[in-house]
């Protein structure tokens, strides 16, 4: 749950102990962040909720999605599935924490340069512990989509993990300017600054 946030700077003993560890700049840009951060939030939609578990995960093995039209486990290459269809499968076995599964299924999406495709091979690596893959396949999303306020949250939260909170602050802030307040990508980035916990979908 997204901790509630309020005008005032919190003192030090509010802040994650990671952030307390990191170097002078990043830790005053934090504080300075939860000055001017809004007193309350609610997560907006899109990849708001966590991905509910259907017969990909509850029955398919390895790398499978279920088809319906099948009634069946199959290929992600040999189902009926239609490329949105292929992307919740994707979340939904990232979720399960089936990293290796989910990136059997993004090499079946269609479009490899789709700004979601690229989000997805980025957090799939980033969760497998491989950030220089992350970031990689991070910024090629941002560039095919500067909008793509997923990947920038994405890219903040591995930076948090990092210790990197100055440059998690970019991200944040780059959410807000460019339309993404109140979304969920800028309350996750928001709640991991704060609490140093990273969101696993």
């Amino acid at each position: 749950m997204p901790v509630m946030l309020t005008h005032n700077a919190p003192d030090a003993r509010s802040l994650p102990a990671s952030a307390m560890r990191a170097s002078c700049a990043p830790l005053t840009a934090l504080v300075l962040f939860a000055a001017f951060a809004g007193s309350a939030f609610a997560a907006g939609s899109g990849d708001s909720a966590a991905p509910k578990p259907t017969n990909t995960t509850k029955t398919c093995k390895g790398a499978k999605v279920w088809d319906d039209q099948k009634q069946r486990c199959v290929a992600p290459k040999q189902s009926s599935l239609d490329p949105d269809e292929l992307y919740d499968a994707v979340r939904e076995l990232a979720y399960a924490g089936r990293y290796s599964d989910a990136q059997m299924v993004l090499a079946a999406m269609p479009d490899q340069t789709d700004s979601r495709v690229l989000t997805y091979w980025g957090f799939t690596y980033r969760k497998q512990g491989y950030s220089d893959q992350a970031m990689s396949y991070y910024t090629q999303a941002i560039a095919q989509d500067p909008q793509n306020h997923l990947a920038r949250s994405y890219m903040g939260q591995g930076f948090v993990t990092e210790g990197k909170y100055g440059l998690a602050l970019e991200q944040w802030k780059i959410i807000r300017a460019t339309g993404g307040s109140d979304s969920w990508a800028e309350v996750s980035l928001r709640d991991a600054l704060l609490s140093g916990q990273t969101q696993s979908y």
